[in-house]
C-alpha cells in the first residue's frame, strides 16, 4: 500500500452522494494497492480459473453518517484485475470501476526479510514492490496505519443522489516495516490527467499488511 497525501478539491468530483471526505490529523489521502485475491467464492461459488488472481487499485477515504454513526469506508478510483468474470460482477452488483489488464506477482521470503511485489500491463508493465522484515506486529491504534486499513465499507456512486454502501468484513490486520520500496508507474495513463502529479509525488507512508479472509456483502442503497 502506497500511500499519498492529496488535496481535497481534487477528490471532490469522486465523492458518492451523500458521503464526505475523511482525513487523518487534516489529511487526504489515495492509496495505491496491489494485493492477492486467494480462494475466492462469488455467493458462494468457486468460478473456474477465477479463483487466485492479483488486484491492483487506487483508492481513497469517505464517512457516511448513518443515523448519528459515522461509517468509514473506501472509493475507487479504478480497479485492475486479470479476470473477466470477476470485473463484470463487480461492475454490475457493485457499480464499481474494474478494467481487465494483465496482472503477476512475486512472493519471495527470506530468514531475514520478504519481498513482495505486483505488475500490471497496460501500455508498458507496471510495479509496485516492497522489500520488509519477515514478522509482523499488530497496528497501533490511532495511527496513520490504522486509518488506512481500518475501512469496513465500499461506497460508489450509482445516481445523481444516489450511492451504494456495501460492507467489507475482515479482522484487524497485521503490518510488516518496510525496508525498500519501487513505485513505477503512469498514474496518468491509469487514472486519468487528475492524478498525472503523483508520477512526480513521494508516498508520504508504504505498508506491506498480512491480509485475512474477507466476506463482501450485498451492497444497499445510500440516499
Amino acid at each position: 500500500m502506497a500511500n499519498y497525501k492529496v488535496n481535497a478539491e481534487i477528490l471532490e468530483k469522486y465523492v458518492p452522494p451523500n458521503t464526505q471526505l475523511d482525513s487523518y490529523n487534516g489529511n487526504y489521502y489515495v492509496s495505491l494497492i496491489g494485493f492477492m485475491f486467494l480462494d475466492t467464492r462469488i455467493k458462494g461459488i468457486k468460478i473456474p480459473f477465477h479463483v487466485n488472481f492479483e488486484e491492483v487499485n487506487l483508492r481513497f477515504y469517505v464517512k457516511y453518517n448513518d443515523r448519528e454513526v459515522w461509517k468509514r469506508g473506501a472509493v475507487f478510483i479504478s480497479e485492475v484485475v486479470s479476470k473477466p468474470m470477476i470485473a463484470l460482477v463487480a461492475n454490475t452488483l457493485f457499480h464499481e470501476h474494474y478494467e481487465v489488464l494483465k496482472t503477476k506477482h512475486c512472493w519471495e521470503k527470506h530468514s531475514d526479510y520478504q519481498k513482495v511485489s505486483y505488475q500490471w500491463k497496460k501500455k508498458n508493465w507496471y510495479e509496485l514492490s516492497v522489500l520488509a522484515d519477515i514478522n509482523a506486529k499488530k497496528i497501533i491504534s490511532g495511527s496513520e496505519e490504522e486509518f488506512i486499513t481500518e475501512h469496513y465499507f465500499g461506497y460508489t456512486k450509482t445516481g445523481k443522489n444516489k450511492s451504494l454502501e456495501y460492507d467489507v468484513e475482515h479482522k484487524k490486520w497485521e503490518i510488516y516495516n518496510v525496508k525498500e520500496f519501487n513505485v513505477k508507474t503512469d498514474f496518468e495513463d491509469l487514472y486519468g490527467k487528475d492524478f498525472a502529479f503523483l508520477n512526480e509525488a513521494k508516498p508520504n507512508s508504504v505498508f506491506l499488511v498480512e491480509g485475512s479472509e474477507i466476506l463482501i456483502r450485498d451492497g444497499k442503497k445510500v440516499y
